[in-house]
């Protein structure tokens, strides 16, 4: 037999090993199948995740005053500034200045709690800022830092929410 022969026929008989190697060792029935989803499950004991939007605790017990709007204590209030907050026609309007960072900021939650004019709270309300990446036009120097936001009050209650208080539960930066 010419030697390039047994050549091809030594490496088709490992092929052929290997393969029946590899078929058994997959058959194997005591070995557990793979399963992507639960290889990145995880549990912490004690921690409940999130079932919706998020909100601030007590802005449904602020009890403004007519046309007045009250500041709720929220997680980011170190991270932005407030200016020409005003409650009118159902909506509070306003800007944020965010004094945190100089990146582009990619998402802003600001909630408001409507109330009626005897301080009864009504419902909320959410704006919610999202950044379009397709969007944005090149800058120079620092990127704006000013979000202008306007939350409006449930429609049921829209003509007799005369007073809010506001907040922000979310707020990401680059």
């Amino acid at each position: 037999m010419r030697p390039t022969r047994t050549v091809l026929l030594a490496v088709g008989a490992v092929a052929v090993a290997a393969s029946a190697a590899v078929v058994i060792v997959n058959r194997r029935s005591d070995v557990a199948p793979t399963r992507p989803a639960a290889a990145i499950r995880t549990q912490l004991p004690g921690l409940t995740p999130p079932t919706g939007d998020p909100t601030l605790a007590g802005i449904d017990h602020q009890r403004p005053k007519t046309g007045g709007i009250t500041l709720v204590k929220g997680p980011f209030d170190d991270r932005f500034t407030w200016s020409g907050a005003k409650v009118a026609a159902g909506a509070v309007t306003g800007q944020l200045r965010i004094t945190s960072d100089v990146s582009d900021v990619l998402e802003v939650q600001v909630v408001a709690g409507f109330y009626d004019a005897a301080g009864s709270y009504l419902g909320l309300g959410r704006y919610t800022y999202h950044l379009d990446e397709e969007k944005i036009a090149p800058h120079s120097g620092l990127p704006s830092e000013i979000l202008r936001f306007s939350v409006t009050a449930p429609p049921a209650v829209r003509s007799r929410a005369v007073a809010a208080a506001i907040g922000v539960p979310v707020l990401v930066n680059e």
